[in-house]
């Protein structure tokens, strides 16, 4: 059986709405439920109030669904069967559906709501609010002034009108309810401007501009040319495009300007870092567009990243530099010798020692010379006196109860404490000693240089490769006197990338560095791409340990930035090992 609802609205014009739906079925649900067939909005209708069904004569059973009863042609009824060819009226509150049987053979329902007067209303009308109240256009248009008036033209006026115009300004003076124009607190690093808004706002409704920013960081560097960041820029949408129009009417500069990065008043906490499509809308197929660029494309950590490359001294005892792909192979050489896998055995002579000594455990480990800066986000350089000299001494003499020690670093220095040296030890111990197997922390064994007539032999001696310096450092002769090469050390060993050993804390050392397999001092023991992805992968990668986006390692403004003639100029070697300096400064 098919039932056509019709239902029929006014207008406050008085005209009629009419809106047809059909509902296919031999029931028909009436009631205050949305769920129902006929939605009836009144509350004095139950929810489910009334069914009509379809009998097997054709004819319609209306029948209360819940416990109230029902008007049907102005008569209070529980159930009744009406012929839908009679027709007939049934009243639920305001409504009236009207049965009736279409040409087609469908039912026809039409619905309409009545308008009732409820008593007399001139007689109240002197209680209702609405007679004394304002149309609400009318109200409509007082809330738009009063907002202009209280939040635009009362700052304006009280910005204008002050006597003492000087950023940040307080007392009678300060411009009034402002505090309505701000988006949220300041962060954190511009948290002492929050009272000076003219700081960062010089003109009125124009956007902030990058001289405003670079007056109080004047020393930041600059990611590159605005020539080349333009270039490398993909092309806008038309959206975009429609955008930026509109923004540079307002004074914002364009997408290079400082704060289409730095987003303000975001909430008082640390400022958020750009999001990763800022980077890789230029990374991501910038040799396209800069035809000159050694860089190579990046969109995603996880899937589209360049090899490693870090920045290492080529030749030993020069500070001539080159970049090298971190792909397992890399080799260094910083003038040198030192095997790591030696010093790390847990069953050699080394380790035996190592028990042997109070401030060690049964074999040497990574912290025993690898101390962490204060910050624990790098390392201190590795000394001899406070790192080495614990097994390997360089005492060669007692006078009475003090020890005399070659100063490391210095050749000339221990070349002329040799040769000076009048006597022999006063406690020699057997010639040859290289390994300091008789040590014990609070006593000290001696290298037996020799008499004075030999002295010039020891130096000799311990400065060969089987000499005690040989040890450690490759031999060398400067003008006709056997020497060692300089040796040259990085402590940061990525140009444009940074990374923070304090956040790989709960890590093993050797989770990223293959130090106890390494026999050479010239292998970088430093970690690979595919080293890194196995924890760190792209921003948007669900099933990463740690999503990584490119402002974790990569800074926009570089940190050691330095301008000259001939454009950004790469940072000098960041240290160099005291034996360098010292020779630099005798020649």
């Amino acid at each position: 059986m098919t039932f056509l609802i019709r239902t029929i609205d006014l207008t406050a014009t008085g005209r009629e709405i009419v809106r047809d739906r059909v509902v296919e079925g031999d029931t028909l649900a009436i009631g205050r439920a949305t769920t129902n067939d006929v939605v009836v909005a009144d509350l004095a209708v139950e929810q489910h109030h009334v069914s009509v069904t379809r009998t097997d004569r054709g004819h319609l059973a209306i029948e209360a669904a819940g416990s109230r009863d029902f008007t049907f042609d102005g008569h209070k009824r529980k159930s009744v069967s009406i012929d839908p060819a009679a027709g007939g009226a049934l009243t639920l509150g305001l409504y009236t559906l009207t049965f009736g049987l279409e040409a087609d053979g469908r039912t026809l329902v039409t619905v309409t709501q009545e308008e009732r007067e409820f008593g007399n209303r001139d007689a109240v009308r002197g209680f209702d609010l609405a007679s004394v109240m304002p149309s609400k256009r009318a109200a409509a248009w007082i809330g738009v002034l009063v907002i202009l008036i209280a939040f635009l033209a009362v700052p304006i006026w009280t910005n204008l009108a002050r006597a003492d115009k000087q950023p940040g300004a307080h007392g009678v003076d300060q411009v009034a309810w402002d505090d309505s124009w701000s988006t949220g607190k300041l962060s954190l690093a511009h948290h002492s401007l929050e009272n000076n808004c003219e700081a960062c706002h010089v003109e009125p409704f124009v956007s902030v501009r990058d001289e405003t920013c670079l007056s109080c960081h004047e020393n930041i560097g600059g990611h590159a040319e605005m020539d080349r960041l333009a270039a490398s820029r993909g092309p806008m949408g038309t959206g975009e495009a429609l955008l930026w129009d509109v923004a540079g009417v307002f004074g914002k500069e364009g997408p290079e300007a400082c704060t289409t990065c730095h987003t303000e008043h975001e909430g008082a906490g640390r400022m958020e870092p750009a999001a990763q499509q800022f980077c890789s809308s230029c990374h991501e197929a910038m040799d396209t567009r800069l035809s000159d660029t050694a860089l190579g494309n990046a969109h995603d950590f996880g899937t589209d990243h360049p090899e490693l490359q870090a920045l290492v001294f080529t030749e030993a005892g020069s500070d001539r530099t080159a970049r090298v792909t971190l792909d397992g192979k890399a080799r260094e050489n910083s003038g040198l010798r030192f095997p790591h896998d030696m010093h790390l055995s847990e069953t050699n002579g080394v380790a035996r020692m190592a028990g042997t000594l109070p401030d060690y455990g049964e074999a040497l480990v990574c912290a025993d010379c690898h101390r962490p800066t204060a910050d624990r986000i790098g390392f201190l350089p590795v000394e001899m006196e406070s790192d080495c000299e614990s097994c390997h001494s360089l005492v060669y003499d007692k006078v009475g109860t003090t020890f005399r020690s070659l100063r490391h670093g210095d050749v000339a220095q221990m070349r002329a404490d040799l040769v000076a040296m009048d006597r022999a030890p006063r406690e020699p111990i057997t010639s040859g000693l290289r390994r300091p197997g008789e040590f014990k922390r609070g006593g000290r064994y001696f290298q037996d240089f020799g008499a004075p007539a030999r002295n010039y032999l020891g130096v000799a001696r311990a400065l060969s490769e089987d000499g005690v310096c040989g040890e450690c450092h490759i031999p060398t002769t400067v003008d006709g006197q056997p020497s060692v090469v300089p040796v040259f050390q990085r402590s940061h060993y990525f140009l444009n990338g940074r990374f923070d050993h304090k956040a790989h804390e709960q890590e093993e050392c050797s989770s990223c560095h293959a130090a106890d397999t390494s026999a050479s001092a010239t292998d970088l023991l430093l970690p690979t791409l595919n080293s890194c992805r196995e924890c760190h992968q792209g921003a948007d990668a669900v099933t990463a340990d740690v999503p990584s986006t490119c402002a974790m390692c990569h800074s926009y403004h570089p940190p050691t930035f330095q301008r000259r003639e001939d454009g950004p100029q790469s940072p000098v070697p960041d240290r160099v090992a005291r034996l360098s300096r010292q020779r630099e400064g005798s020649e």
